[in-house]
């Protein structure tokens, strides 16, 4: 089984994207790729925009090759948008792509009116019924039931987590769980994996309870000391408060715990967290956002920032 992590918040988006290499499967879990549109009242530097551009064409090599896709859940860091931003991956341009593979997909029934209509658009632009997968098992792939986003009837709906098993080992992708509630960590650790990704807590969140902080973490342990492979990244790394959590977790499991960008053996690129850095170091003119989205603009001059060189990384987001 070999597992490359595409898109997440320390490779420098907002996301969970990865494809798993198995047999002669290749398996695209969560093909969506967003930049949050605002954070401190700025839209995304275009140095993000830029590592943005990169991760969006390796989700669109992986569409290219892959056997299957998986989505978990119909927010737009997850999903090809058939309206998407400037910063997202448009279901248009990549829609001859889903043809062919199987797709298993989280249901629509528990959806809200938007997450409801959004499911209808992408159908209708993909020109396939996203048809539920929820609960289904076979040797290799398994999903199970609908998982709450966040805490147990959270706003922010539900979720679909992905099991993938060989011979040797279980991978488990847990999109969007936020360690807040128990029930996900009681499947995942019923799946005996010996590699997780899962998404941590929203610690950049002013309104998330100490409470609530807590018990992610007394989870993250849960999981830690049962799961060789522990990577843990999305929500909780869109602050640098994020990075200290997982350091302070590697040191009470006893054991590393990785973010994406570690698993992949690649430099931690907390560019949200470091937004506000981005535009006091390298300015950005008026207009460029609308001319970016009009195609009369592009991230060539900001390629290049703090000695990161964004042409060196293009297709380097693999494990070796």
């Amino acid at each position: 089984m070999k597992i490359e992590i595409l898109g997440s918040e320390s490779l420098g988006v907002r996301g969970l994207s990865c494809v798993v290499k198995i047999h002669n499967r290749s398996i695209v879990i969560d093909p969506g790729v967003a930049l949050g549109y605002q954070r401190h009242g700025l839209l995304p530097h275009p140095f993000q925009v830029a590592v943005g551009e990169n991760v969006r064409q390796e989700i669109v090599k992986a569409l290219r090759d892959c056997t299957d896709i998986v989505i978990s859940h119909f927010h737009g860091d997850h999903i090809p948008l058939a309206n998407a931003n400037p910063y997202q991956l448009s279901a248009q341009e990549i829609s001859h792509y889903f043809r062919k593979p199987r797709l298993w997909c989280k249901g629509s029934k528990d959806l809200s009116p938007a997450m409801a209509k959004r499911w209808r658009d992408l159908c209708q632009v993909l020109g396939r019924t996203l048809t539920c997968s929820e609960n289904q098992n076979n040797d290799l792939l398994g999903f199970s039931r609908s998982m709450p986003h966040g805490e147990s009837r959270s706003p922010m709906g539900t979720v679909m987590m992905t099991r993938v098993r060989d011979v040797r080992e279980v991978f488990v992708h847990a999109s969007d769980i936020q360690l807040l509630d128990a029930t996900p960590i009681e499947q995942i650790l019923a799946w005996k994996p010996d590699i997780v990704l899962a998404s941590g807590p929203p610690l950049y969140l002013r309104h998330l309870s100490m409470k609530r902080r807590k018990k992610a973490r007394e989870n993250a342990l849960i999981l830690a000391r049962e799961v060789p492979i522990l990577i843990l990244d999305h929500h909780m790394l869109r602050n640098e408060e994020g990075y200290r959590f997982l350091d302070g977790l590697s040191a009470s499991a006893g054991h590393k715990i990785y973010c994406a960008a570690d698993y992949m053996e690649h430099r931690r690129l907390p560019l949200e967290a470091w937004r506000q850095r981005l535009y006091r170091e390298m300015p950005v003119p008026e207009g460029w956002h609308k001319a970016y989205a009009l195609g009369k603009a592009n991230t060539i001059p900001y390629r290049k920032w703090r000695g990161i060189d964004i042409q060196k990384m293009e297709g380097m987001n693999k494990r070796t």
